[in-house]
């Protein structure tokens, strides 16, 4: 499971020299002494309630509408509905929505593994990797070289095809964006050899049991023409909101030198990541991450909490004079697009 804010802020070491978590531990006490770190279970408990009516009322017009080219204007709804369905998986994997471990899983498996065919237990070791030591180039799962890159040195090495989408990574990343809803999935079903027995079971029969029962809601309700365009439409459109809600968060902020000067829990979290300023309508299109900041240095904080907790974090940062990164959602792009368009530039003018 994602570590909390106290474990995080124990297991650091900062660079003054002072104690584990020195920087960190007085913000820690007066969030906790504020209660903001409590959880929220009726309000979870709504979300989860309205999102599940919500599901429901769109597969219920998918019925409905059944074998009309109109179905597929229900396909972006579902898509926004898929990724509600993310952040509550999500949240119940950082223990936001309950303390109770085995309920947290089961809210996290009935909302990954059943409603999106995305695996929990996956997601859980890959996303706690990225928490533990955001941007780091050897440790942060998400900055390893792969489709996209990050730093020039990862751009040196690149060749064929792969050189080329680095060279152009900028102008496709939102493009690329479009395959992600399908690429969770397989990512989740090749996850299942790394799981235990016992876990592999479960995450498995959840999988294959989301597969079958979309591809028996499609193809009962239209022709498979049509199921196969409002399939495409859906994921497509799902996987652009994910990557519209995930880009922001880290892409062109601060990324530590793997042999300089290693940073205390405060630091490490606050120079790593970026807030998108806004209001209601930010809040729920990007399910709280907006407020990336303050969701690194508490991720056990519900969601509901991150905004209040933002002025005290917001001092803190000014108290020690460190940076506080806050923009807007549009500017947001704009410096992480252009971050990775820097990362391609040497192999543009070769």
């Amino acid at each position: 499971m994602p570590q909390t804010a106290t474990a995080l802020a124990e297991h650091s070491t900062v660079a003054d020299g002072g104690p584990p978590g020195s920087e960190f531990a007085p913000l820690l006490r007066t969030v906790k002494g504020r209660g903001f770190l409590e959880r929220r279970r009726g309000w979870y408990a709504r979300e989860i309630c309205v999102n599940a009516l919500a599901l429901a009322g769109a597969v219920t017009g998918i019925v409905l509408t059944g074998d009309s080219w109109a179905v597929l204007l229900l396909a972006p709804v579902l898509a926004v509905l898929s990724a509600r369905t993310a952040f509550i998986g999500h949240d119940a994997g950082h223990s936001q929505i309950t303390d109770d471990k085995a309920v947290g899983r089961l809210i996290g498996l009935v909302h990954g593994n059943l409603l999106l065919g995305m695996s929990y237990s996956w997601w859980n070791h890959k996303h706690n990797r990225h928490h533990a030591n955001p941007n780091h180039i050897d440790k942060d799962p998400d900055v390893a070289a792969d489709v996209l890159v990050f730093t020039s040195g990862q751009a040196k090495g690149r060749a064929g095809f792969r050189r080329w989408l680095t060279r152009n990574q900028a102008w496709l990343f939102f493009p690329l964006t479009l395959l992600e809803g399908v690429a969770l999935k397989v990512h989740g079903f090749r996850d299942l050899r790394r799981q235990p027995p016992g876990e592999r079971a479960v995450e498995a029969l959840l999988l294959v049991a989301h597969v079958v029962a979309y591809a028996t809601l499609l193809l009962t309700s239209m022709s498979p023409g049509k199921a196969l365009a409002f399939a495409a439409l859906h994921q497509a459109l799902f996987g652009l909101h994910l990557g519209m809600s995930f880009a922001p968060n880290h892409k062109g902020m601060e990324m530590p030198d793997p042999d300089g000067e290693r940073w205390g829990h405060l630091r490490r979290q606050v120079l790593t990541s970026r807030n998108v300023r806004g209001g209601a309508l930010t809040d729920w299109f990007l399910g709280g991450l907006n407020y990336q900041i303050e969701h690194h240095l508490f991720p056990s904080m519900p969601r509901p909490h991150l905004r209040l907790v933002q002025p005290l974090v917001r001092a803190r940062c000014g108290e020690l004079g460190i940076t506080y990164a806050e923009t807007g959602l549009v500017d947001s792009y704009r410096q992480a697009l252009r971050h990775m368009h820097e990362v391609g530039e040497p192999l543009r003018v070769e």
